[in-house]
C-alpha cells in the first residue's frame, strides 16, 4: 500500500523522461514510430526528388562552402588582357577605332598564345572606320577624299589579325530566330551504350538530343571578322537568381550544337577539329575536346569553383600595346580580351560575395577546366541525403520514446552536425557537392514534430497520472487517518501502569513503540487477586497491519486462557500467607494459548511470549518463556544483571499441542525484572550497525547500579536507543516493560 510520502516523490520524478509504455491517455510507441516513419518516409521522397522551395537552401548551403574555403591558385593558365579605366585614360573612351583592337590583338599574338578568347560582340562595322566616315560625312576635297580611299578599314585589319592568331569570337543566343549566319565547331553525340546519337547540325530537337539550354537564334560578329576566326563560343550565360554558380559548356542554337566560349578556346588551343559529346539518352555525361574529357551535370552545365579576385591575373590592355608587357605572361597562356572598366560591362554576382566581370567569370571557368578543379554534384546525391535522413531519422525515432529529451536533443544536434562535417569533408578532398543543410532541417523539422506529439501525449499523460496521483494521495490520507486510529485503538488496549500506582509493593512501568503506524509487539498486567499479578510480553513475527491484527487476538486469547485454566493446588508462601490461595500452573495458561491462537492463524504467524505470575506477598515469580528474549533480573547486590533462562519453549503457533513447562524463582526485595522485545537489540543506525547485547548489558549494569526506578529505566533504556539509531528507520517494533518488587510491606528489606 503506497503511503502520502511514497506519492509525493511518485510525483516529483522527472517530467522529461517519456514513458515507453503506453498510458491511459499517453501515445503508444507502436503509433508513434508508425507516424514517425511516414513522416520520414514523405521527407525523403521530397529530398529525392526534389522539395518546393529547397533549391535556394541548397544553394546557400554551397555558397557557404567557396565563401568559407574559396578555390586556391597555384599556377597562371589564362590571362585576361582588360579593357579598363587604365585603358581608357591612355587611348580615349570605348569603343575603340578596331584597328587599336587589331593592333592589341597583334600585340598578343607576338608571345605566342595557347589561344585568344575576344569577348567583345561586334555585329555591327566599326562606325570610326575610313569608308564609313566618307560615307556618312562627304567631304570635298579630292585629294583627302582619295587618302581616306587608300586606307585600310579597321574591320578588315582586325580579320587579318583574327587570321594569324589562334582567336576566338563570342556568340550570344537569342531566344527568337535572327537568320544570321553561324558559324561553329563541329560537336560529334555519342551514347554511352550504343553509337552515335546525332550529329553537329541536326535539324530539330528529337526526343534523343542532349538536354542542353536551348535558344531560338544567336547574334554574331560580321562576316567579315566571324570567317577569320578559329572558332566560335558561346557566352551567355543564365544566373540562377541573380548569381553565377553554373555555366553551360554547350547549347543548342535553332538545332546546332555550339561550344562555350572557355570550351571552343580549349579546342583551339589544341588544335582539335571537333568536340565529342557523350550522352546516356537525353542526360549529358560528359564532353572530350582534345586530350581533355570533362564530365558534366544533366544538362552539360559545370559548377565553378572561384577564388577570390586576383590582380595578378589581370594586364591593362593599354600596357600591351604600349610593350609594357613581358612575353611570358602571354606565352602558351589563355588570354581573354575584356571589357571591365567602370560602365562598359555589367559585373555579376558570385557565390564567393564578390561581384565580378563577365570576363572574369569566363577566365574562372577556363582555369576550373584546365586545373581539374570544377565541384561536382554526384548524380546520385540526392539519394545519398534521403538515405542519411531516413537513417539519421530512424535513430531519432529509436532513441526519443526510450531516452530523455535532453539526451534525444543532442543526439539530433550530433546527428545533423555529422553529415555536414562530412558534406565538408567531401568538399575540401574531392570537390564533391553533398547537400546536408536541407537534410538537417528536415531532421529538426522531424525531430520537432515527434517532440511536438510526444510532449503532447506526455501532458495527457501527466494530466492523468496527476488525477492518479491525487486518488492515490486521498486514499493514502484515508488509510493514514485509519491506521492513526487503529494505533489509537491499539495502544488503547494497553493497560496503564496508573492502575497499579497505588499498590505500594510494585513498581511497574512499560512502553511500546511499534516501528510503523501500528505493530506486533504487545504487553499485558492485570492482579489475579489481592496478592498476585500477571505480567505478559510478546513479539508477533511481522510489521504493519496484519501483526496488530494477530497481536490484538494473541493478547485477548492469552488473557482469555489465563482466566480461564483451571487451579493446580495451593502455594506455598512465606510465613503468615493466606494458604487458602490457589497456585495456577503458567505453563498450562500458555500451552491453551498456543491452541487457542494457533486456530486463528490462516498467515501462518508465530507469537514469541514470556508470561509470569509475581506473589507480591513472597516475591514467588512463576514464569514460562515461549521462545522470547530471556527477561534481565536487576539488583544492587547483583555484580552484573542476570537473565532467566529456564522454564522454555517454542513461540507460539510454532508447534500444536506442545507442552510448555513452567519454572520459579524468588526475587529480592527491591529487585526490578526487565522484559523487553528485539526492537532494542535490533535496533540500527543508518549505516547497519546493530544495538546488540553487549551495549544492552553494558547500560543496563550502569542502571543497577544507579539503582533506578522502573519509569526512569523504560525511559532511560529507550532514550539510549533512540540516540543510538539517530534517526535510522526503525528495524523493529520496541516493547519495555520493567517491574520492581518492594516488597510484601511496600517498603524493600
Amino acid at each position: 500500500m503506497s503511503t502520502a510520502a511514497e506519492a509525493d516523490e511518485a510525483d516529483a520524478d522527472d517530467a522529461d523522461e517519456a514513458d515507453p509504455r503506453p498510458g491511459p491517455a499517453g501515445q503508444r510507441p507502436g503509433r508513434l514510430r508508425g507516424f514517425g516513419a511516414a513522416l520520414l518516409a514523405l521527407m525523403a521522397g521530397f529530398i529525392a526528388y526534389g522539395a518546393p522551395g529547397a533549391g535556394r537552401m541548397q544553394a546557400a548551403w554551397f555558397d557557404a562552402h567557396q565563401t568559407l574555403w574559396p578555390r586556391q591558385l597555384t599556377d597562371w593558365p589564362v590571362t585576361v588582357v582588360a579593357i579598363d579605366q587604365k585603358s581608357l585614360l591612355e587611348r580615349g573612351q570605348w569603343p575603340w577605332p578596331r584597328d587599336q583592337l587589331a593592333q592589341l590583338l597583334r600585340s598578343i599574338g607576338e608571345a605566342k598564345p595557347a589561344a585568344v578568347g575576344i569577348n567583345i560582340l561586334m555585329p555591327e562595322p566599326d562606325a570610326l572606320s575610313p569608308e564609313r566616315l566618307l560615307a556618312e560625312s562627304p567631304i570635298g576635297d579630292p585629294m583627302l577624299t582619295a587618302a581616306l580611299r587608300s586606307l585600310p578599314t579597321h574591320d578588315g585589319q582586325l580579320a587579318r589579325a583574327l587570321a594569324e592568331t589562334p582567336s576566338v569570337l563570342v556568340i550570344a543566343g537569342m531566344p527568337e530566330a535572327t537568320r544570321l549566319p553561324l558559324h561553329a565547331a563541329p560537336v560529334t553525340v555519342h551514347a554511352l551504350h550504343g553509337g552515335a546519337a546525332g550529329g553537329a547540325g541536326a535539324a530539330g530537337a528529337t526526343p534523343s538530343a542532349p538536354a542542353v539550354p536551348l535558344y531560338g537564334g544567336a547574334l554574331t560578329s560580321i562576316a567579315q571578322l566571324d570567317q577569320r576566326a578559329s572558332g566560335w563560343g558561346l557566352f551567355s550565360v543564365e544566373s540562377t537568381r541573380g548569381i553565377i554558380r553554373r555555366m553551360p559548356l554547350l547549347a543548342s542554337i535553332d538545332g546546332t550544337l555550339v561550344p562555350s566560349l572557355a570550351l571552343e578556346m580549349l579546342r583551339v588551343a589544341q588544335h582539335a577539329p571537333s568536340l565529342r559529346l557523350a550522352v546516356a539518352g537525353a542526360a549529358v555525361h560528359s564532353v572530350s575536346v582534345g586530350r581533355m574529357t570533362i564530365r558534366t551535370e544533366p544538362d552539360g552545365a559545370v559548377r565553378v569553383h572561384f577564388s577570390p579576385h586576383e590582380a595578378q591575373r589581370f594586364i591593362s590592355a593599354t600596357d600591351v600595346l604600349e610593350g609594357r608587357v613581358d612575353a611570358a605572361a602571354l606565352r602558351d597562356r589563355l588570354v581573354l580580351i575584356g571589357l571591365t572598366a567602370v560602365g562598359l560591362q555589367e559585373d555579376q554576382d558570385t557565390p564567393i560575395g564578390e561581384r565580378m566581370s563577365g570576363t572574369e567569370i569566363h577566365a574562372q571557368l577556363l582555369e576550373n577546366l584546365v586545373g581539374g578543379t570544377l565541384l561536382r554534384r554526384p548524380a546520385a546525391a540526392p539519394l545519398v541525403e534521403a538515405a542519411a535522413l531516413l537513417a539519421l531519422g530512424g535513430v531519432l525515432l529509436w532513441a526519443l520514446p526510450r531516452w530523455r529529451t535532453r539526451r534525444v536533443a543532442a543526439l539530433m544536434l550530433a546527428c545533423v552536425a555529422a553529415p555536414m562535417a562530412l558534406a565538408v569533408l567531401a568538399y575540401r578532398t574531392e570537390h564533391w557537392l553533398f547537400d546536408a543543410l536541407t537534410p538537417g532541417l528536415a531532421l529538426m523539422l522531424f525531430f520537432g514534430v515527434l517532440l511536438v506529439i510526444s510532449l503532447g501525449a506526455a501532458r495527457r499523460q501527466g494530466r492523468t497520472l496527476q488525477r492518479l496521483v491525487q486518488d492515490q494521495r486521498e486514499h493514502s490520507a484515508r488509510i493514514a487517518g485509519e491506521m492513526q486510529a487503529a494505533q489509537r485503538v491499539q495502544m488503547a488496549t494497553l493497560p496503564s501502569a496508573d492502575l497499579l500506582r497505588a499498590d505500594r509493593r510494585i513498581d511497574l512501568h512499560a512502553t511500546l513503540q511499534p516501528a510503523r503506524e501500528v505493530g506486533g509487539d504487545l504487553y499485558d498486567f492485570f492482579m489475579l487477586d489481592a496478592t498476585r499479578l500477571f505480567v505478559l510480553v510478546g513479539d508477533v513475527a511481522g510489521k504493519g497491519l496484519p501483526a496488530s491484527i494477530f497481536m490484538a487476538v494473541s493478547k485477548a486469547l492469552t488473557k482469555s486462557a489465563m482466566l480461564r485454566v483451571p487451579l493446580a493446588g495451593h502455594t506455598v508462601g512465606q510465613a503468615g500467607a493466606d494458604a487458602s490461595v490457589p497456585a495456577i500452573d503458567i505453563g498450562a495458561v500458555l500451552a491453551v494459548a498456543n491452541a487457542e491462537v494457533s486456530r486463528d492463524n490462516p498467515g501462518h504467524l508465530f507469537v514469541t511470549a514470556f508470561a509470569a505470575i509475581l506473589d507480591l506477598h513472597s516475591g514467588d515469580l512463576h514464569y514460562c518463556n515461549a521462545g522470547h528474549d530471556n527477561p534481565y533480573r536487576l539488583h544492587a547486590s547483583y555484580a552484573e544483571p542476570l537473565r532467566i533462562s529456564d522454564g522454555d519453549g517454542p513461540p507460539l503457533c510454532a508447534l500444536d499441542d506442545y507442552v510448555y513447562q513452567g519454572a520459579h524463582c524468588r526475587l529480592l526485595p527491591g529487585e526490578t525484572l526487565c522484559l523487553m522485545t528485539d526492537g532494542v537489540t535490533e535496533a540500527q543506525t543508518r549505516a547497519g550497525a546493530l544495538y546488540g547485547n553487549d551495549r544492552l548489558q553494558r547500560q543496563l549494569l550502569a542502571l543497577q547500579r544507579r539503582g533506578v526506578g522502573a519509569q526512569a529505566l523504560v525511559e532511560a533504556l529507550q532514550a539510549d536507543v533512540t540516540a543510538f539509531a539517530d534517526g535510522a528507520e526503525p528495524a523493529d517494533d520496541l516493547t519495555i516493560l520493567a517491574l520492581r518488587w518492594i516488597g510484601p510491606d511496600g517498603a524493600p528489606a
